[in-house]
């Protein structure tokens, strides 16, 4: 099996121990490739490097060469140079995956979370079912179906698993009162306060809304969530988006009816 490729190395390099870069970089069997030379360049570029050092990208990329009888060979100075630049290239590699991974732990624990630990006190949630939820980084959805027959209101977790799910059929609404006004309105305002019952306004740090349909059922909800019963839960709103499907064509539409 050949050595690896000084490409393997540049996209491999944040799991190489520092110490072994200089090593590694002198196993391989073939230069820098010409797209790793250009991103070294511009990397050490950046880092502040001496102008008059030949660039990698201009460097020559094929197999040593012996050189012609009656010429001095080059030193070895200018391959060291080449070594050194593509050792501090994957050094500045791996500090930069470093710092991102650390970046990333950061956010994941910052205001931006959807969810916390700190909500579990007082709660019937435990740490198994924040574990559950999802990435952290990703928010609640509260989805609301709203047509003209009915009104459903789901709300989700980061990982799309619902925790509550119901229409205006399930308090009592029958027929065309289940797509009324006062169906949707009632509808909403008792999801919000189970939702307050089991604490999810401790864990839940930041809400989509997602609206669907032009039902009647559109307006209360949007009337609860700006009342009195959405307070617990109105600030950590982050984002409201309408996901109301529009027909592209569609299907055929039936034969006209014809009396007579």
């Amino acid at each position: 099996m050949s050595p690896p490729s000084s490409r393997l190395l540049a996209t491999t390099a944040p799991r190489i121990p520092s110490s072994l870069l200089q090593n590694a970089v002198r196993q391989s069997s073939r230069p820098f490739s010409q797209t790793c030379a250009r991103k070294a360049d511009s990397l050490l570029g950046r880092m502040g490097r001496d102008p008059s050092q030949q660039p990698l990208s201009q460097q020559s990329t094929g197999p040593p060469r012996t050189p012609p009888a009656g010429t001095t060979p080059p030193s070895t100075s200018q391959s060291r140079s080449s070594m050194m630049d593509i050792t501090e290239f994957l050094t500045a590699t791996m500090s930069r995956a470093e710092n991102r991974g650390m970046a990333s732990s950061v956010l994941g624990g910052s205001a931006y979370a959807s969810y916390s630990l700190d909500g579990l006190e007082g709660s019937g949630s435990t740490r198994k079912d924040l574990e559950d939820l999802g990435p952290p980084t990703e928010p609640f959805h509260f989805h609301v179906y709203a047509h003209k027959h009915n009104c459903h209101i789901t709300v989700t977790k980061p990982n799309r698993n619902a925790i509550i799910s119901m229409s205006a059929g399930n308090l009592g609404f029958k027929k065309a009162k289940r797509g009324t006004y006062d169906a949707a309105y009632q509808l909403t305002a008792y999801v919000m306060d189970k939702l307050n019952q089991g604490n999810w306004h401790k864990i839940i740090k930041s809400m989509e809304v997602v609206l669907r349909g032009f039902g009647s059922g559109r307006e209360a909800a949007t009337k609860v969530l700006l009342g009195a019963e959405g307070k617990m839960l109105r600030n950590t709103i982050v984002k409201v988006s309408d996901a109301t499907r529009l027909k592209f064509g569609g299907t055929r539409s039936p034969k006209p009816r014809r009396l007579g």
